[in-house]
């Protein structure tokens, strides 16, 4: 009998590796651009129930050379952005990447990114056991003009 308990308490230890990320996203979307533009944002809302960290994404090189997050704050009457290494999720605390804060930045675009279209975009998520995870968003591609407040999409990624 105790070598069955011992099994299930192995067996349960896996089961709560893997959901400990346990991150949802929603209304993942990017910026369009035009001919010529080499940089756009993508935005979401992240949401982690037992607390986890932002700590990369990534896209395809054919879509964008360099993908960072970055986080815009003001300094006295000026705008700053700038790349973070570390994204804080506080648990059941929705973080909203969102323009003029926290964002993914697209940079060296490869092409043009049109409306209508979607990109796939890897997010790396450190967990409290602290071990990286991949969380596979597809974000939809808006227009150039569209401020992301006009859509409420949810896309409930649970990894």
């Amino acid at each position: 009998m105790s070598r069955r308990v011992a099994l299930l308490a192995f067996v349960s230890l896996f089961v709560t590796a893997a959901h400990a990320a346990d991150v949802e996203v929603q209304s993942p979307w990017v910026r369009g651009t035009v001919e010529g533009q080499k940089a756009s944002g993508a935005f979401m809302t992240l949401t982690s129930a037992k607390g986890a960290t932002l700590v990369g994404a990534s896209v395809s090189k054919k879509i964008a050379g360099v993908t960072e997050v970055h986080e815009m704050k003001m300094d006295g009457d000026r705008m700053l952005m700038r790349a973070i290494p570390r994204l804080e999720l506080p648990a059941g605390k929705p973080v909203a990447l969102a323009r003029g804060g926290y964002h993914i930045m697209l940079m060296d675009l490869k092409q043009p990114l049109k409306p209508g279209s979607s990109i796939d975009i890897e997010l790396k998520i450190e967990n409290a056991a602290k071990k990286i995870e991949t969380v596979k968003v597809k974000a939809a591609v808006r227009d150039l003009t569209d401020n992301g407040g006009s859509r409420h999409e949810h896309h409930g990624h649970h990894h």
